[in-house]
Order: C-alpha cells, then sequence, then structure tokens
C-alpha cells in the first residue's frame, strides 16, 4: 500500500445551483484519509451531505472545488476498487439471486467461468447459499440486502462504500447483518480493505467503526473525529461504550461556538428551514421528559434508548422543543423549561393556547402569516404568497417542507388554517 492510503479527501466542497441563481453549499473545506484495514463512519444528520460525500468518492459526481484520490490517483469517475452498498436494496426484480451478483462482473468484462465462480463464493460468503434461483420478491429484505452486499462485494473491491446500509431492515434483521458483517471482516474474510459507513445511528457507528467523523449541517462539514478503541466484538452494555455514545450526543448537541457580540443575535428569521415534527410528538416527548424516572430532565441517550428513537428521529424533535422553548438542551441532556412543565401538567385546551402563544412568538413564519391574514379584508391568502417568499431563501423541497410543518403546528395551536384542496390559508378557525 502507498503512503497515500486507500483514499484521500483534500478541501472538498460541493455546491448545487439554486432556482435563484445562487448556490447551495453542501459540502465545504472536508479532509478524510482512509487507511487500510479502517472502518471509518460518517455520522450526522440527514442534510449533512455525507450521501454527497459518498457518490463524490464512489466517482458518481464531481466536486466544486477540492480533490479526491484514490490508491494516489485522482478520482475522475467510477473506479474499479471501489464498490457501494445502497440505503434501498436496488436489486433487478426480474433477475435472480445468482443474475443480479453476476452483473457487475459482466459489466468488467470477466470470462463466463470466472464470472459464475465468483458470484457463487460471494453468494455464500454473505449467507445465501441455497437462494441462487431465487428472485428477490421471494426474499425478505434482509436477505434482499445480503444480495447487495454479495454484488459489491463480487468484485473484490479495495473500498467498499456503505450508505446506510441497514436503515430499510427492522432492528433483528439489521443487528444480525451487522454482526455477520463484523464477523467477516474480523476474520479477514472479505476481500475489501477499507469501508466507510454513512449512518445517523450513533450506536452503529460505535459499534462498527475504527473511527467516527461527525457532520454538521449548512453546510456539510466535519467538526469533530473521534477514535473508537473498543476491541470487536463490541457490547452496548460496556461503560465503554456508554461513555462514546454519551461523548457524541453531547458533540452533536453542543451549540456552535461564536465570537463575543457587543449586541444580541439576531432571532431566527421566516425564512428558517423548520423540522417535520407533529404536534403529538412534541407533546409526547414533554410528557416522557416530565415524567419518571426523568422528572424534568433527561440523558439524550437514553431517551433515544427507551423509545427506540435514532437520532433522526429524536433530534428534530428535541429541537422543535427548544425553539418553543419548551425545553433547553445542552450537554446531551434535554430539561424542560418552566413553560414545559406548563405544557406537561395542563388540560388539552390550555396546552393548545400555550403552543400557540410560544409558535407566534418562536416561529416568525408563523407569526407573519398570522399577520397576513388578519390584514387582509377576507382574512385569505393563497399558499403561493407564502412559498414564493420562502423560495428567495431556500429551495422549493424546502420551502414546501418548512409550509407543511408551520401549517401542522398552527391546526394545533388553532392559529389559523389550511384548505389542501383550494391551496389556501384562512382564519376561518382563529382561536
Amino acid at each position: 500500500m502507498s503512503a497515500a492510503g486507500l483514499l484521500e479527501i483534500d478541501s472538498v466542497r460541493q455546491a448545487f445551483p439554486r432556482p435563484d441563481g445562487g448556490q447551495l453549499l453542501v459540502l465545504d473545506d472536508v479532509n478524510l484519509k482512509l487507511e487500510e484495514g479502517e472502518i471509518v463512519a460518517l455520522l450526522g444528520r440527514s442534510g449533512s451531505g455525507k450521501s454527497t460525500l459518498l457518490r463524490l468518492v464512489a466517482g458518481l459526481a464531481h466536486p466544486t472545488a477540492g480533490s479526491l484520490s484514490y490508491l494516489g490517483q485522482p478520482i475522475t469517475g467510477p473506479a474499479p476498487g471501489i464498490s457501494m452498498v445502497f440505503q434501498s436494496f436496488a436489486l433487478f426484480p426480474w433477475l435472480t439471486v445468482l443474475e443480479n451478483v453476476e452483473l457487475g462482473l459482466e459489466a468488467l468484462h470477466v470470462p463466463d467461468a470466472e464470472i459464475r465462480q465468483r458470484a457463487l463464493a460471494a453468494i455464500d460468503l454473505i449467507g445465501l447459499d441455497g437462494y441462487e434461483s431465487a428472485y428477490p420478491r421471494e426474499l425478505s429484505g434482509g436477505m434482499r440486502q445480503r444480495v447487495g452486499f454479495a454484488r459489491a462485494l463480487v468484485v473484490h473491491p479495495n473500498i467498499l462504500l456503505m450508505d446506510e446500509p441497514f436503515s430499510a431492515l427492522d432492528v433483528l434483521t439489521a443487528e444480525n447483518l451487522r454482526t455477520d458483517f463484523l464477523e467477516l471482516w474480523s476474520d479477514r474474510r472479505l476481500p475489501i480493505k477499507g469501508v466507510i459507513l454513512v449512518t445517523h445511528n450513533i450506536e452503529e457507528a460505535v459499534l462498527m467503526s475504527d473511527r467516527i467523523l461527525l457532520f454538521s449541517r449548512n453546510p456539510g462539514h466535519i467538526i469533530e473525529e473521534i477514535k473508537v478503541d473498543l476491541p470487536q466484538p463490541r457490547n452496548r452494555l460496556d461503560l465503554r461504550f456508554r461513555e462514546l455514545v454519551e461523548r457524541i450526543y453531547v458533540a452533536m448537541t453542543a451549540r456552535p461556538a461564536v465570537a463575543p457580540r457587543t449586541a444580541p443575535p439576531p432571532e431566527r428569521g421566516i425564512d428558517a428551514v423548520l423540522p417535520r415534527v407533529s404536534a403529538n410528538l412534541v407533546s409526547g416527548l414533554i410528557e416522557t421528559v416530565a415524567g419518571p424516572p426523568y422528572n424534568g430532565k433527561a440523558d439524550l441517550p437514553l431517551i433515544a434508548s427507551s423509545l427506540h428513537m435514532e437520532v433522526d428521529d429524536l433530534f428534530p424533535v428535541a429541537e422543535t422543543l427548544q425553539m418553543l422553548r419548551f425545553a433547553e438542551i445542552e450537554g446531551g441532556d434535554i430539561r424542560l423549561t418552566d413553560i414545559g412543565k406548563q405544557f406537561a401538567d395542563a388540560a388539552i385546551d390550555d396546552r393548545k393556547r400555550l403552543f400557540q402563544r410560544q409558535l407566534l412568538t418562536y416561529v416568525p413564519l408563523a407569526a407573519h402569516i398570522r399577520r397576513v391574514l388578519q390584514d387582509r379584508a377576507n382574512h385569505v391568502a393563497p399558499k403561493s404568497r407564502f412559498l414564493d417568499e420562502l423560495e428567495d431563501h431556500m429551495i422549493t423541497e424546502s420551502a414546501e417542507h418548512t409550509l407543511r410543518a408551520v401549517v401542522a403546528w398552527a391546526r394545533y395551536a388553532e392559529a389559523f388554517a389550511y384548505d389542501d384542496e383550494s391551496e389556501t390559508f384562512s382564519l376561518e378557525n382563529p382561536s
């Protein structure tokens, strides 16, 4: 192996054009070096650019700036020594297991006899011996993902890229497949030299990887590198394992350091992308934290474990509580504010009144929509009135997402109404 390592990513930046002529910066100043024998996890929330980075490594896209090299050579397109396992199974339904696995070798123009031999060996290795003639529709989700692994491994890659390969599986199936993969990796039975794993599951990252790179969003960049010095197989109940999980939660919930200001920081504007979180989830998390054994303050890893929620499930709800000032998040803990405790103890109508007050005070978009409706003689405004405003600041998908979020909260709070058929906002049911 050359001194350059398996893979080097140097100052990579990736931006995409926006409808207004500007650019949406997805990745900024990303640096990574993958050595032989390593599993490196890219851990972060959805939207932090992890999968985009994986596409760059796979040669499926080109960076706006910076460089990527594989075995010391620039990556200018798909490299024969790099394979990927996707979140979706991505199998051809009209092909058998054997035919799906053989596809990659056929593209490399490998002789027919060798194609069959290597495909059968990969199927056997990944635990699907006997299913060669089965079609994807006959297989469970876990078996289909094993076919995906076999197809990636049959070409004998140096680097295996895994884009949330277990997230579409149920908990027990995912655990079984992870365990089998790690056993094959530890026994050096896999024909690969390095792995990059994209995940938003903190425990999965600690279970599988030698190093964890924590990604932040807007734009995606690495905020911390954590070395995992635990022998395999790893035990979730091990004290050092739990301490690492706690450390990651603390890092992912920490507020970014800012230079001292002479004036208070600006408030969130109407152009802020809002998380798509239902009022029921907000109420449920408040009630969980308020009740025993937490009594108003809880450790986020414990909450996640007890509720069986991953980062992308729990964090948006917790951050919504913080945005509405129902809770504060610090050091990996969530603590209810006095308003949050009032909400937990209140009856349904009082909860709605509290929610409306916090919504109109701390979510400028909600206050803006309510104000526009109040100022109009008929108290009605089309969706396009607000969507156009948002699209001046964000892509269409995010604008739609944000409007949907504020509509859901406003309906619960009875702050204003929205008719999806006519696509109009109104004060039809004002509180």
